[in-house]
């Protein structure tokens, strides 16, 4: 399941990207299909906190499972990333997410579109991406690898 779990929080962030960018693209167009597009990217972000959540307390590297011996959270870079600057930083893009999601309602383009850039720009900072180095100390985040 804790398999399962993670590569559900891994497609779900391409889903997430895609309709980030479809729904930024629409409010910077002044499309009413903003509406729509933000109801399902506020769905896909409330799933994807909900799995995250689940990742982050019972997860491979979950908080249930307490730090390794001789680990200090916030000297070593893998746990204070996964513990603390990741969820911090999606929590804050969804918080963002969900506003917009109110503004795209009433069709308020500008404050949709800034709302959506800096969710876009939380993210963008906040997934552990393949080539950043913070998660390049042999740890790895997915199981088997």
């Amino acid at each position: 399941m804790e398999t399962g779990m993670l590569h559900l929080h891994s497609i779900l962030r391409w889903i997430i990207l895609l309709l980030l960018l479809v729904c930024l693209f629409q409010a910077i167009s002044k499309s009413t299909a903003v509406r729509k597009t933000s109801l399902w990217l506020l769905i896909s972000a409330h799933l994807m906190l909900i799995v995250g959540v689940y990742q982050w307390v019972a997860g491979r590297y979950g908080i249930n499972k307490g730090l390794p011996d001789g680990i200090e959270l916030m000297k070593d870079k893998f746990y204070r990333f996964f513990w603390i600057e990741h969820p911090l930083l999606m929590i804050l893009a969804i918080i963002l997410i969900t506003v917009a999601r109110g503004k795209a309602k009433n069709l308020n383009y500008k404050s949709v579109t800034w709302l959506l850039i800096i969710a876009l720009l939380a993210i963008l900072a906040a997934v552990p991406w393949p080539f950043r180095e913070i998660v390049g100390d042999g740890r790895t985040w997915f199981p088997g690898m």
